[in-house]
């Protein structure tokens, strides 16, 4: 069997936007990965499917694999013909161990290539508006550990001659030796008055940052509560931080969001409210799966010609019926024929990605405004195909065919309930520590007052504002019982983001 490859890759510090594109590449091609516990789930699902998720994180009171088992993992991986990818939060070479890591591939005869990451080391800063170097400020920085190799017999970090010797000090892994840390640099004769920042969690959206001192720095780690992973700045560029933070300053900055779309839709939501600084907790309540019956919809698309309009209602449907298509042996040359009418604004964009143009979109996104248009149109003695949900409302059909159309329907989908749910989700909204519950469908509804039981459900949801992406949603949510905080005037999962801005604009 031919030997594989590593790839020793630097995710980045934590917002998935930072994996630069090779790294990106590296990891799509890799069949093996090793991740540790910096490196995020939006990253992790850029794997290939079927790759086998190796955990070796590391914690300050816990290591999930040792040293010597990640080396030996990784060659033997690559031995057997896999390609590997040792995914490392920050840079795989700054205080990474990557190097490390390298020397022993090398060793074993395994090709490999490390590739770059951006450090918290610069990245903390950056997102704090602490930047490390700054004309007429700081002109030298040093990176250093705060937690070195327990087995040496004394510390290599001359904390004394480092106090003087550069303008800016950036210390990873420091929180906990912090104090004695400090007393060594003012016994340096760094002043005790130095401005000092210490940012958790740093490019998450729930990073926190804590302005301090040398002198102060230890009382305030306790005060805060300041846990790892944080990195340290030390130096007059902290003072930049009033004037430079941006990424704690943005309007959803630190308030938690719970998603309760499919999993595979939740990514654009998270996406969106990460970009406002919120954090977004996802909790699907719903799956979708194939229709009990393809029959109705292949002998449709068999006689597709015979149909004026083909009408889709969502963009689950537009992929539906594109994955049906494929299976069949066919493609979107077999929907020549019918115009083509969509629900709103995102359904015409995946119908539109497949190369087909959209004739019909109404500016309101609900199905009433598409029977109006429709109508307007003239469908009297027109056939009209709809492909849509299994459990879709009949508002357009019995609409169509007050109009005189003859209208089908086709279930292209059927929406469920999801399979399981994080009891711990469920705790922390129980507890007040959710602020922000989103509704973008009527099914997310009903299927999340079933999950829990609408007793249960409904006390959770009484200590979190409650936001529907439309008013279909929200009088689902409403005819239950529950009340309804946050509605967009524009029913997209753009407006809905925006107005949960606006609920928590100052």
């Amino acid at each position: 069997m031919p030997i594989g490859k590593a790839y020793l890759v630097g995710a980045g510090p934590g917002d998935p936007g930072l994996i630069t594109v090779k790294g990106l590449e590296c990891l799509r091609q890799s069949n093996v990965i090793l991740h540790d516990r910096l490196v995020g789930e939006e990253i992790m699902r850029h794997a290939p499917k079927g790759t086998e998720l190796i955990y070796c994180g590391k914690r300050p009171d816990h290591h999930a694999m040792t040293q010597d088992e990640i080396n030996a993992c990784l060659v033997e991986k690559a031995l057997e013909g896999h390609t590997v990818c040792r995914l490392k939060g920050g840079d795989p070479i700054v205080f990474g161990r990557g190097a490390e890591e390298a020397l022993e591939l090398r060793k074993a005869g395994v090709p490999f290539e490390i590739v770059p990451g951006i450090t918290s080391a610069v990245a903390a800063g950056v997102y704090a508006g602490i930047p490390v170097t700054l004309r007429g400020v700081a002109s030298s920085f040093a990176v250093i550990t705060g937690h070195e190799d327990p087995t040496k017999d004394e510390a290599s970090v001359d904390w004394r001659h480092l106090a003087t010797a550069v303008d800016t000090l950036v210390i990873l892994m420091g929180v906990g030796g912090f104090a004695s840390i400090a007393e060594e640099l003012i016994a340096g004769g760094r002043d005790p008055q130095t401005p000092v920042a210490f940012v958790s969690w740093a490019t998450h959206p729930r990073q926190r940052t804590v302005i301090s001192t040398l002198e102060r720095g230890t009382d305030d780690i306790e005060k805060h509560a300041i846990k790892p992973p944080a990195v340290i700045t030390v130096g007059d560029v902290v003072q930049s931080h009033s004037e430079l933070a941006w990424h704690e300053n943005r309007p959803l900055s630190g308030r938690r969001v719970l998603v309760t779309r499919t999993r595979e839709q939740a990514s654009e939501l998270s996406r969106l409210l990460s970009e406002k600084g919120a954090v977004a907790v996802e909790l699907p309540v719903i799956r979708i799966v194939e229709p009990e019956d393809w029959g109705p919809f292949d002998q449709a698309v068999d006689c597709i010609d015979e149909f004026d309009w083909l009408v889709l209602t969502s963009g689950n449907g537009v992929r539906a019926v594109r994955d049906r298509l494929l299976e069949r042996g066919l493609d979107v040359r077999a929907l020549a024929g019918p115009r083509i009418a969509a629900i709103g604004a995102k359904t015409a964009e995946a119908i539109e990605n497949l190369g087909i143009r959209v004739d019909v979109c109404p500016d309101r996104y609900v199905a009433e405004a598409l029977a109006d248009q429709l109508i307007g149109e003239g469908i009297q003695g027109k056939r009209l195909l709809v492909a849509r949900a299994a459990e879709a409302r009949d508002v357009l059909i019995h609409r169509g065919r007050e109009a005189g159309a003859e209208v089908t329907v086709t279930p292209v989908y059927r929406t469920l309930p999801a399979n399981a749910y994080e009891k711990s989700i469920i705790k922390e909204l129980g507890e007040g520590k959710i602020d922000v519950v989103t509704f973008a469908s009527s099914s997310t509804v009903r299927f999340f007052l079933e999950m829990l039981g609408e007793d249960r459900a409904k006390e959770a949801l009484s200590r979190a504002k409650i936001a529907c992406i439309g008013p279909i949603t929200a009088s689902t949510a409403t005819d239950a019982g529950l009340r309804v905080d946050i509605q967009p005037e524009d029913y997209t999962i753009e407006g809905l983001v925006e107005a949960i801005v606006d609920e928590y604009r100052d």
